[in-house]
């Protein structure tokens, strides 16, 4: 029996992605000391609002925003409180940036890109 697993988004720049790309999308990159969270969301409508709207205005993004989708084991993510950030729609996990990695050992499959988003 396999055990239950939760689809996730991600919103990225290209940094990002290029470092997701180079684990053979398998594996989010450890963050940086001034990101003390990973924030996946919970609906790709919020992902894509971010990298529609913040990545392309963001010089350190190169002004792409990438949505990803990925899935992880629930069991992992029941460690996790749910936050709901502006809008209710606006819904997020905070994981700590020590527990991406255990967050990587869990991710099933690969982490697509669904859609790219650049400045115009």
């Amino acid at each position: 029996m396999s055990s239950p697993v939760k689809t996730l988004y991600r919103p990225v720049g290209q940094a990002e992605l290029d470092l997701i790309r180079a684990s053979g999308f398998r594996a989010f990159a450890p963050r940086l000391p001034h990101q003390p969270i990973f924030y996946p969301v919970l609906s790709e409508g919020y992902a894509t609002q971010i990298a529609r709207d913040w990545n392309t205005k963001d010089a350190a993004s190169d002004f792409t925003g990438y949505v990803l989708r990925f899935s992880v084991l629930e069991e992992f993510l029941n460690g996790y409180e749910i936050h709901t950030v502006g809008d209710s729609r606006h819904q997020e996990y905070w994981i700590p940036a020590g527990d991406v990695e255990k967050l990587n050992q869990r991710i099933v499959g690969k982490i697509e890109i669904l859609s790219v988003h650049r400045r115009i």
